[in-house]
C-alpha cells in the first residue's frame, strides 16, 4: 500500500505552477491588453454618434444597430475586466485566483449576444408588418463606418480567438457588429434603388441567424468551463491513455481536467507505478501533460497500490 508521506518515494506528490497555453496556440496569451481599451473607446464613440444618427435621419434601423453595437461595448468591458482579474494573484480563500472570471466573461457575452439577437429580430419583426420610410443615403454611410471600426476591433482579437475564450467572445462580437453594419448598407443601398423598405427587416432577420449559428459554439463552451469540464482542446480519453503508457505505471485514476480560466488547464491524477524512481516518473508525467497537451498546471498522486475508496484513506 502506498503511504501518505509526502517525502516517501513510494507516494510522492508533485505540483507544477508553470504556466502554458492550449495545445494549437503557438506562444503566451496575453490575456489583458490595450486591445479591450482601444476597442471599447473607439465602440462607444461610434454609439453615441450613431444613436445620433437615428435619431435624426428618422432611421429605426440605424437606432437598433446602435443598440447592438452599445450590447458589445457592454460585452467588450466585461471581457477586458475578467482579462484584468485573471492577471491577479491567487488570495487565501481564491486559491486559484481570479480566472475564473473569464469565463464567466465569455458566459455572460454569449448570453448578452443572444439577447441582442432577440431585440434586432423583435425590430425587424414589427418592421415587416409596418415597413416605415427611412433615409437610405445616411443609413449607408453610418453604417458603413460602423462596419469598418467593428472589423478593425474584431481583428484585434482574431490571432488569440481560438487560444482564449474570452477573445474568441470578443472576436465574435466585433463580427456580429460588422455583419449587422454591411447588411444595414446592403439593405439601404436597396432600398434606395427600389424603394422597397421591406428589405432591411429581411435582411436583419438573416443576420440574427447567422450571429446565433457562430454564438451556440461560445454558450457551449463557456457553460460547459463554468461546470469545470475539460476544453474543448483537451482529449481527456488521450490524456489518460498517455499517462497509462508510461514506462512504469501500472493503472491510472480519479483524472480530472478543467479549466482555471479560458487560457489555463489544470490536471490531477492518480498514477499507480512499480518504479524504482518516483520523482522520475513524476517529471515524465508533468512534461508530458505540458509538452503534448499543453497543461501546465498539474497535481499527481503516485501509489504502489490502489488505494482503497475511503475518505480516510
Amino acid at each position: 500500500m502506498a503511504t501518505h508521506s509526502h517525502d516517501d518515494h513510494d507516494h510522492h506528490h508533485g505540483h507544477d505552477h508553470s504556466h502554458g497555453h492550449h495545445g494549437h496556440a503557438h506562444g503566451p496569451v496575453d490575456t489583458g491588453d490595450w486591445r479591450y481599451l482601444v476597442g471599447l473607446l473607439v465602440n462607444l464613440a461610434f454609439v453615441a454618434c450613431e444613436f445620433g444618427a437615428g435619431i435624426w435621419s428618422g432611421s429605426t434601423a440605424l437606432l437598433a444597430d446602435a443598440g447592438h453595437n452599445l450590447s458589445d461595448v457592454l460585452g467588450l468591458a466585461m471581457a477586458g475586466g475578467a482579462a484584468v482579474l485573471a492577471r491577479r494573484a491567487a488570495g487565501s480563500q481564491l486559491t486559484y485566483g481570479f480566472g475564473k472570471a473569464t469565463i464567466l466573461a465569455a458566459l455572460a457575452n454569449a448570453l448578452l449576444l443572444i439577447f441582442a439577437c432577440g431585440a434586432i429580430a423583435f425590430e425587424a419583426v414589427r418592421r415587416l408588418a409596418d415597413p416605415a420610410p427611412v433615409e437610405s443615403g445616411v443609413i449607408m454611410i453610418v453604417a458603413g463606418i460602423g462596419f469598418v471600426i467593428n472589423l478593425g476591433t474584431a481583428l484585434l482579437f482574431m490571432r488569440d480567438q481560438h487560444s482564449d475564450l474570452n477573445a474568441r467572445g470578443a472576436y465574435l462580437h466585433m463580427m456580429a457588429d460588422a455583419a449587422v453594419s454591411i447588411g444595414v448598407v446592403i439593405s439601404g443601398a436597396v432600398i434606395m434603388f427600389t424603394g422597397w423598405s421591406i428589405i432591411d427587416p429581411l435582411v436583419s432577420v438573416a443576420i440574427v441567424a447567422v450571429i446565433l449559428m457562430g454564438t451556440w459554439g461560445l454558450l457551449k463552451d463557456s457553460t460547459g468551463l463554468a461546470m469545470d469540464a475539460a476544453p474543448r482542446s483537451v482529449d481527456v480519453t488521450a490524456v489518460r491513455e498517455a499517462l497509462a503508457a508510461l514506462p512504469g505505471v501500472r493503472g491510472v485514476h480519479d483524472v480530472h481536467v478543467w479549466g482555471l480560466s479560458t487560457t489555463a488547464t489544470a490536471l490531477t491524477a492518480h498514477l499507480v507505478h512499480d518504479r524504482g524512481d518516483p520523482r522520475a516518473l513524476l517529471a515524465e508525467a508533468q512534461g508530458l501533460a505540458r509538452s503534448r497537451f499543453a497543461i501546465a498546471h498539474t497535481t499527481l498522486q503516485l501509489e504502489t497500490d490502489v488505494l482503497p475508496d475511503c475518505p480516510d484513506c
